[in-house]
């Protein structure tokens, strides 16, 4: 399981004393604004930056960084994206990480049947949707409760597909 979790992207400065606006990619904007510490990555090392603001602005998030003091320092952070350690990030009981779902296998809950692995999640309008890798190629699978039954990070998820899902693999 990976240690840092992408949580947003910083899409541009705000202000002279270097404030920058995030995209939050957490569950909420009210997420996000929980965290204490964001990292940035440059060649597979992680740098701290200790959050002393974060606050909802429209959709986004206003935060500043300590040690980001300046329009020029925030600038420099444009279209990177900020990271939080799992630990770090508020969740519930039964709530998973994106992240985690990535390379688990797509198990018929009833038969036991493997159609593939989740390659990608993708955020659509009505609902998460899945892109399956399977043998033969790739299928699409709403992320909804009436398919998706339980979902276990250690072993995959279970799914109850209806009749035709995966016909064409």
């Amino acid at each position: 399981m990976k240690k840092y979790i992408d949580t947003g992207k910083i899409l541009n400065t705000h202000g002279i004393k270097g404030d920058i606006k995030v995209d939050s990619w957490c569950d909420s904007v009210e997420v996000f604004c929980t965290l204490k510490r964001l990292y940035i990555e440059k060649k597979g090392e992680y740098t701290e930056y200790r959050v002393t603001k974060a606050v909802r602005f429209k959709e986004y998030v206003l935060v500043h960084l300590e040690g980001v003091d300046t329009f020029e320092e925030a600038n420099l952070l444009k279209n990177k994206v900020v990271y939080a350690l799992r630990e770090d990030i508020p969740m519930e009981e039964g709530d998973y990480f994106i992240a985690d779902l990535e390379g688990l296998p797509v198990i018929n809950i009833d038969t036991g049947k493997v159609y593939g692995k989740i390659a990608e999640v993708i955020f659509g309008a009505a609902s998460d949707i899945y892109r399956i890798k399977t043998e033969n190629g790739e299928a699409y699978m709403p992320a909804v409760p009436e398919f998706v039954i339980e979902v276990d990070t250690e072993k995959g998820v279970y799914i109850r597909p209806i009749e035709g899902m995966f016909d064409e693999i």
